[in-house]
C-alpha cells in the first residue's frame, strides 16, 4: 500500500472512533491504542482490513493492539495526522520499541524480563540500520558481477581505484557499525536526551579510530613498517595487547561490532542524566559531554569491550565449529528453525556473528543458511497468492512475497505465514530442504543481503577475489529445490481458503502472543 490514509481511517473507526482513543503509540510491528471503552473495538472488522495481520487486546498493558508489520510507522503517522498530536506519547513509543523485538513482554520473571529488554534494545537499535547494511551488501554483490575474474561481466579491475572506492563505500556501514548503532541505541534508550546520541556516536568513533587501532596493529611510516608493540600480559587465554594508566587492556577490533557500544550507551545514559542534575547550568554545555564521553570510553576500553568482544568471538567460534563439523546437517537444522528466532526477535543476535564471519574470511556459512529461510518465507506467501481466491489476501500476499525475495521477510511473516500457521511451518520445512541441499553441496556466501536479490553475493569472495567453481550454479540449484519444495508443501499441506486465522492456535493466543 502506497497510501495508508484509508487504512488509518478504517482502523480509527473500528476501534470506536476518535472519541474513544486516549493515546496511540507503536512498537516494531503494532499500533497500540489506549481506549476509553475496549468493547467498542470491532476486532473482526479490523482483522479483515487489507494491511492488517491481526488484532488483540492486551489486558496487562491495557492496550488494544493492531498488528501491521513492517509498515507500522507509516500507518502510525497517518493515524496521528488524523487524530492530532494530542494522542501521542514519544517516550512510551520509544519504550515500546526498546522493550519489544518480536517477543512477549511483561513477564513477572526478572531474568526473563531483563533478557527481553536486552533483546528489545538490540532489535530497536538495529532496525533503523539493517536496510543500510543490506544496501552495503548489495553494492558489494553488484560490484562482484562486474569485477574481472568472476566469469560474468568482467569490466572492473579488482586492483583499480574504482573497485577500491566502490568496495570501500559498500563496506562503510559495516566498518562504522559502532558509530551507527551508538547513535541509534542512544535514541532508543533515551529519546529525550538528544546530547546522548552524539556522545554515543563519538564513543563508537573512538572505538574504531585509527589512532587507537595502531596501538596494537603494525603501521607504515614512509617506507618503514613499524611493528605492533609487544603484548603487555596474558591471562586466561586473553592477550592484553596495550595498557591504559598502567592497567593492561585487551584491545580488540571494534569494527563490525554492536554489543560493546550498546552496553556503552547503557552506561552513558544514567551518567549523563546525573551530570545534568548536578552540574551548574553554566558548566553543563561543556563538562557534561566531556565527562560522560571520557568515563564511558574509558570503561569500554578497560572492561566492557574486551569482555563482550571475547564472549562474542567465543560464540561465533562455537557456531562456526558446529557448522564446520557437518554443514549439511547444520544447514537443515538452522534452516528449519531460524525464522522462529525472528518471531521472538532473537535473530538480531545472529547479525553480529554474520558480520564477524564476513569481516574475517569474506564468507558466511550462517548467512547462506539464513538466505534460504528468507526465500522460503517469500515462496510461502507467493503460494498463498496463487491458491487463495480472496482478493484482499492476494493483494497482501503478492507484495509480501516480493519483499521477502528482496530480503525483508516481515510482511510475509506477519501478514501471511504466521497468520495461517501451517504456511509458516511448511515454509520452514522448505527452507530446511533448500539449505540442506546447499549445505551438503558446500555452498559459500560472500555478502550480507540474501534471498533472490542476494544472488551476486554467491559469485566471488571480496577479500580473496576468487570465484569458487560451480558456486553460483549450486546456489540456483538449491534455490529451485527450496522454492519447489516450499510451494508444494504449502499448496498441499499449508493453506486452504477455509482456514481460520492462526490455524487453531489463535484461540490459545499463541499466535497473538508470539508476534507481539
Amino acid at each position: 500500500m502506497a497510501n495508508y490514509s484509508q487504512l488509518a481511517t478504517e482502523i480509527i473507526a473500528n476501534v470506536g472512533g476518535s472519541e474513544n482513543i486516549t493515546k496511540v503509540i507503536h512498537c516494531i510491528t503494532r499500533l497500540r491504542f489506549t481506549l476509553k471503552d475496549k468493547d467498542k473495538a470491532d476486532t473482526a472488522a479490523i482483522e479483515a482490513l487489507p494491511g492488517v495481520a491481526g488484532a488483540v487486546y492486551n489486558a496487562n498493558l491495557n492496550q488494544y493492539q493492531v498488528i501491521i508489520g513492517q509498515a507500522v510507522e507509516d500507518v502510525y503517522d497517518e493515524v496521528v495526522a488524523q487524530l492530532g498530536d494530542g494522542v501521542t506519547d514519544s517516550e512510551a513509543t520509544a519504550n515500546a520499541l526498546a522493550e519489544t523485538g518480536g517477543q512477549k513482554t511483561g513477564s513477572k520473571n526478572s531474568i526473563i524480563r531483563a533478557f527481553q529488554v536486552i533483546i528489545g534494545t538490540i532489535t530497536g537499535s538495529m532496525i533503523p540500520i539493517i536496510g543500510l547494511l543490506a544496501a552495503g551488501g548489495m553494492l558489494n554483490g553488484l560490484l562482484n558481477i562486474f569485477v574481472k575474474g568472476n566469469q560474468l561481466i568482467e569490466v572492473i579491475d579488482p586492483a583499480s581505484s574504482t573497485y577500491v572506492i566502490i568496495s570501500t563505500l559498500a563496506m562503510t556501514p559495516f566498518y562504522f557499525l559502532p558509530v551507527l548503532v551508538g547513535f541509534s541505541a542512544a535514541k532508543q534508550l533515551a529519546p529525550k536526551d538528544n546530547s546522548l546520541q552524539f556522545i554515543a556516536a563519538a564513543v563508537g568513533g573512538f572505538m574504531i579510530n585509527p589512532g587507537l587501532t595502531k596501538l596494537v596493529n603494525p603501521t607504515i611510516s614512509g617506507t618503514k613498517v613499524i611493528p605492533a608493540p609487544d603484548a603487555v600480559a596474558h591471562a586466561l587465554g586473553v592477550t592484553f595487547n596495550t595498557s591504559y594508566f598502567g592497567i593492561p587492556v585487551a584491545l580488540p577490533n571494534y569494527a563490525y561490532t554492536i554489543f560493546p557500544i550498546i552496553v556503552a550507551v547503557a552506561i552513558a545514559k544514567p551518567l549523563n542524566a546525573w551530570l545534568k542534575k548536578v552540574l551548574p547550568l553554566a558548566l553543563r554545555p561543556i563538562f557534561q559531554p566531556m565527562i560522560t564521553f571520557f568515563i564511558t570510553a574509558s570503561i569500554v576500553l578497560l572492561l566492557v569491550g574486551p569482555v563482550i568482544s571475547t564472549l562474542s568471538s567465543g560464540l561465533s567460534f562455537l557456531i562456526d565449529h558446529i557448522l564446520s563439523l557437518n554443514l549439511g546437517i547444520a544447514s537443515i537444522i538452522v534452516g528449519g528453525l531460524y525464522q522462529c528466532l525472528v518471531i521472538f526477535g532473537l535473530h538480531w543476535l545472529v547479525v553480529p556473528l554474520i558480520s564477524q564471519e564476513l569481516a574475517a574470511t569474506g564468507a558466511s556459512s550462517l548467512n547462506m543458511i539464513v538466505s534460504f529461510t528468507m526465500l522460503a518465507q517469500g515462496v510461502g506467501a507467493l503460494t498463498v497468492f496463487f491458491k487463495s481466491k480472496k482478493a484482499d489476501l492476494k493483494g497482501l500476499a503478492a507484495p509480501a512475497a516480493i519483499s521477502a525475495f528482496c530480503g525483508v521477510t516481515e510482511p510475509a511473516m506477519y501478514g501471511i505465514n504466521l497468520k495461517y500457521m501451517r504456511v509458516f511451518i511448511m515454509s520452514s520445512i522448505g527452507a530446511a530442504i533448500g539449505a540442506g541441499v546447499a549445505g551438503f553441496g558446500g555452498l559459500e556466501m560472500f555478502g550480507f543481503s540474501g534471498s533472490l536479490i542476494g544472488f551476486p553475493n554467491f559469485i566471488s569472495n571480496p577479500l580473496t577475489h576468487q570465484a569458487p567453481a560451480g558456486n553460483l550454479m549450486l546456489f540456483w540449484i538449491a534455490t529451485v529445490v527450496c522454492a519447489v519444495a516450499t510451494f508444494l508443501l504449502v499448496w498441499f499441506f499449508g493453506y486452504k481458503d477455509t482456514d481460520e486465522i492462526g490455524a487453531g492456535l489463535e484461540k490459545k493466543n499463541v499466535f497473538k502472543d508470539a508476534v507481539n
